[in-house]
């Protein structure tokens, strides 16, 4: 058999947006906040603005967000409410189709894999709530905005070249394969050396695809045997 891509002995996740749906709950909670201080006109947090911040670390993005929207008051107080904004949103949050077949499909076959995502500690403990059964199949998760072994946040390639390196047996870059939906994370696992599947958002342009190593609509359309990994048993 011909490999579509270059073989891979470990596989590197993002979270939010490609395992669990928490990145439209995001932009809810996000919304929300803005509505409390800009009602009339009204600020809205789009696309365009969102996509520039996916994937940053979790401080930067609150400063960045109170500068561009011009919000009167500090970032320290927006976290604050934008806190109170995700702890009630996030809880519900839901896996996305395909990641429970192809976590358990990897942990099936002792594919070692593991979690990189730019969430803070505090954030992840909420998001996993309901799903600790399924986080304990990891290898290890790297937090990247609670990790002092992450200095810089996406697009730099900081935090997949940290959770590679925590690997039992520490894979080259070249042997890695990260799963992204963000371009922030493609430009990342790219500066890390590693290949990249992205499954983006509808929103994301085709000039924001067309570094991925590979572009799915969906985690369901994804083939292991393309990267010499173990194909599917269904």
């Amino acid at each position: 058999m011909t490999l579509k891509f270059k073989p891979v002995t470990h596989v590197l996740f993002d979270l939010d947006g490609l395992l669990l749906n928490t990145e439209a709950l995001y932009t809810i909670g996000t919304q929300n906040v803005l509505d409390k201080f800009f009602q009339n006109p009204r600020k809205l947090y789009s696309w365009d603005y969102k996509v520039i911040l996916m994937g940053l670390k979790t401080e930067e993005v609150w400063k960045k967000i109170v500068e561009h929207f011009e919000i009167p008051i500090t970032w320290q107080e927006y976290e604050k409410l934008a806190i109170e904004q995700f702890d009630v949103l996030m809880k519900d949050c839901v896996k996305l189709p395909g990641v429970d077949r192809l976590i358990n499909h990897l942990h099936k076959h002792n594919i070692p894999f593991c979690l990189a995502t730019s969430s803070s500690q505090e954030s992840f403990d909420i998001k996993a709530t309901h799903h600790q059964e399924f986080f304990n199949k990891f290898n290890h998760i790297v937090l990247g905005s609670s990790d002092s072994g992450v200095t810089r946040g996406k697009p730099f390639p900081d935090i997949f070249l940290v959770a590679a390196s925590r690997f039992l047996n520490p894979p080259n870059p070249e042997n890695c394969l990260v799963f992204e939906d963000s371009p922030n994370g493609v430009k990342s696992a790219q500066a890390a050396g590693m290949q990249v599947v992205m499954v983006p958002n509808p929103h994301v342009t085709e000039n924001q695809r067309k570094n991925a190593t590979q572009v799915l609509n969906s985690l369901l359309d994804f083939k292991p045997e393309d990267f010499n990994l173990p194909p599917f048993d269904d």
